[in-house]
């Protein structure tokens, strides 16, 4: 009687001891069948959490199960956050090294380039034709008087009505590579911050040249803006922001053409004396001293002219026209009027 007893309950210590192993067994066994899935463990998510996540998707069949083999095993808290790719037949050994390594899947990037002396206008007209955002609205936004976190350079711009567009010099011209859900406020506050990180690449006494030459950023990236419009050799650069800055201090009109050609719907491939005549702030042939700001987005070649212009005694230049785009430069008016003699007649030839 004695032997059944016993036999009876070993049997049934097996069955429960077999049963458990069994359920947690086939609670630990990948799922075999369905799609592959996105599953995102959120920030702040608890493994415990994403355990509930991934019996809901179907990758797991048992959270409860699972929670546990992470305890057993010493796992989660290495999980990283993020959207991750999933597959039916991946184990749980599988699945936590998906985690711990942060192998999420890769969000859908856009890429645009914005070329060196665009204005506001061309740089949403290039994104536009990308399909990136509303010509209108990016332009309305560029316009907006409003804070954008975690950039510098821009808390500059003077609240001044005469400026065409806000933010016009300040969006730096680069080749960007942006998630495919990026709006319109994220691309611009992406092309604000490159123009910081440009900033701090600058020599360090760069802002003591702001200093030593009497101007602000503003007006810095506006005389910057003014080289990159006007110059394409880079060895000329620095010459034309020392000529910019002879005629400053003599108080003598710029008369850059850029200027004037900003200010027309379409460029011009020489512009008419009724052009010169437009009254605007803008209009460096009728206003004397610096546009209300940039022209254009500078490249860092002109940024880095505009601060540390050479010093000649240069007040004139005019373009050669033989295709080099080269300039002949001078130091008075009749001398320029002969370069500019010299200039038509190459272009006869």
């Amino acid at each position: 009687m004695t032997f059944w007893v016993i036999t009876t309950i070993i049997g049934l210590m097996v069955i429960s001891v077999g049963s458990v192993y069994l359920y947690i067994w086939n609670g630990l066994r990948p799922e075999s069948s369905g799609d592959n899935v996105q599953v995102e463990l959120k920030k702040g998510a608890s493994p415990f959490q994403f355990a509930e996540v991934l019996e809901e998707q179907g990758m797991i069949r048992n959270a409860f199960i699972f929670k546990y083999y992470l305890r057993y095993k010493h796992e989660g808290p290495k999980f990283q956050a993020g959207v991750y790719e999933l597959k039916p037949g991946m184990t749980k050994d599988e699945i936590i090294a998906k985690l711990n390594a942060g192998e999420t899947k890769k969000e859908e990037t856009i890429r645009f380039t914005i070329p060196e002396g665009f204005t506001v206008e061309q740089i949403a007209d290039t994104l536009s034709k990308a399909g990136y955002v509303d010509k209108a609205a990016f332009i309305a936004l560029a316009d907006k008087d409003q804070v954008w976190n975690d950039t510098d350079a821009v808390k500059n711009i003077p609240k001044d009505t005469n400026l065409r567009h806000r933010l016009e010099g300040y969006l730096f011209p680069e080749t960007y590579e942006m998630v495919k859900s990026s709006k319109p406020e994220d691309i611009i506050a992406r092309m604000l911050q490159e123009l910081d990180h440009k900033l701090d690449t600058l020599p360090e006494n760069w802002e003591e040249s702001l200093t030593e030459h009497d101007i602000t950023i503003h007006q810095m990236l506006t005389i910057a803006s003014l080289v990159e419009r006007e110059v394409v050799i880079d060895e000329e650069r620095p010459i034309v922001a020392g000529i910019i800055y002879n005629r400053l201090k003599k108080g003598m009109p710029l008369q850059i053409d850029a200027t004037v050609q900003y200010l027309l719907d379409k460029q011009k491939e020489r512009l008419l004396l009724t052009d010169l005549d437009v009254d605007s702030p803008y209009n460096t042939y009728k206003v004397k001293g610096l546009p209300p700001g940039p022209i254009a987005s500078p490249s860092i070649k002109s940024i880095e002219a505009a601060l540390f212009p050479k010093q000649t005694d240069y007040y004139y230049y005019v373009t050669k026209k033989d295709g080099s785009h080269e300039h002949l430069f001078a130091e008075t008016l009749k001398e320029h009027n002969r370069n500019i003699d010299k200039s038509n007649e190459t272009a006869k030839q």
